[in-house]
Parts: structure tokens; sequence; C-alpha cells
């Protein structure tokens, strides 16, 4: 849940302040999907960060499972994100040298010891099969297509059972087959996996997949009419 949220920064080409987000208040059911559209530079990145921790509003709170994540010092936040939320970027950010399942463990590593080690390596190996992937355990990033990155990020996001997952732009660097198969793939484990799902996306085609869509229109979020 957002309550209030503003974020202000000073462009270093300028001597005033601009305003980015102006008071967005947003409740998000558990489980839910949800899309925020928007034109490029409206702030909807700027928004998905808060929302994940890896940018601080000016003001307002962010609350997940009724705390406030603002109130956080860094060494918290990190616990969060690796705990509770799982994130997916238009860059798939994969690890060039490891394999698509030592990509998938990638966010295990900080809390993984010998007990469970093998636990999490079933658990991807399960995901990267649902994903279609099951052939590719050993292949490496470079030898997959844009839609088959896209899948292992959402999958790495995935291992560590997060109860949010949030993706910014996923599909902006696809091509159109790819993209609705990424959207309808999210749609799919948000229901099988029990997981919220944010999309922040210019792309009405993915934002229709979603359960709701708002818009973000002059800092503040609004119905959308599309």
């Amino acid at each position: 849940m957002l309550k209030d949220v503003r974020k202000r920064f000073l462009p270093s080409d300028s001597s005033s302040e601009v305003t980015v987000l102006n008071g967005v208040t947003l409740e998000v059911a558990p489980g839910e999907s949800l899309a925020i559209i928007g034109p490029s530079g409206s702030g909807k990145s700027t928004l998905l960060q808060i929302i994940g921790s890896l940018d601080r509003p000016t003001s307002g709170e962010v609350l997940l499972d009724a705390k406030d994540i603002t109130a956080m010092d860094e060494k918290e936040l990190a616990g969060v994100r690796n705990r509770e939320i799982g994130f997916v970027f238009q860059a798939h950010y994969l690890l060039p040298q490891c394999t698509v399942l030592e990509n998938v463990l990638v966010p295990t590593l900080a809390s993984r010891d010998a007990s469970n080690a093998q636990q999490l390596a079933e658990r991807a190996r399960a995901l990267l099969d649902r994903v279609g992937l099951s052939h590719r355990l050993d292949h490496r990033p470079g030898q997959l297509s844009g839609g088959e990155r896209q899948r292992v990020a959402v999958v790495r996001a995935l291992i560590n059972k997060p109860k949010l997952l949030l993706a910014d732009e996923p599909t902006g660097a696809l091509d159109r087959t790819s993209a609705h198969e990424l959207g309808r793939l999210l749609v799919e484990l948000n229901r099988e996996q029990r997981v919220t799902v944010i999309v922040v996306t210019h792309a009405l085609e993915l934002a229709r997949q979603m359960a709701r869509v708002l818009e973000l229109r002059d800092g503040v979020l609004v119905r959308s009419e599309q």
C-alpha cells in the first residue's frame, strides 16, 4: 500500500525542483495483478522503484505487510528485497558466464545453506520446466532467444517465493509474439504462485492482460480509460 507518496528531485541542469509523483495512494490486494501505464517520462519506473524499495520517496509511506519500508535502513531493505520482492526488468541482467540454472539460483546465495540447497535446485528446475525451459538448464544466456532470457529472468524473480513481483517494461525488448507469451505467463504465474504482480508498461496489450489497469497522469494514479 502507498499512502500519499511524493517524489521530487532537482535536475543537474536546473535550479528548480521537478515533481514526479504528487501524492500517489494505492492499495493492492494480495494475489492481484495490476498494470500501471503512462507515456515515457511519466514516472512509472520511479514509482515501481519506490514500491520495490530501490528508491525512497520524498514523503509518504510504502507499506508491505503493514510494515513501512521507508522507515527501514539499507540492511533491512536488502533483506526485504531478497525475501519478499522479485524484480523483472526490460534488460534481463542475466550473468553471461553462468548457466540458466545457475542464474536462477543467484538470489538464493545470500541465505542458502547445505540443508536447503537441493530443495532450491529442485524448485528452480520445476519452475524452468513450467516456463518451457527444462531443456535449457545448462545453456548460457547468449545461447537463448530474447523471450527465453526474459522467462529465465521471471523464474529467477520467483525462486525465493516472493509475495510481490514487480516488472518494469518486461516486454519492451521483445517481438510481439514473445511479448504476448510473456504477458500470458505472468498472468498464469500470478495465479499459480499466488504472487502479487505489478507491471509498469507503455504496451497496452500487456496492460490489458492484467486484472486492473491504472494510469499515471500528472503525478497521480487514475483509472485507465484504455
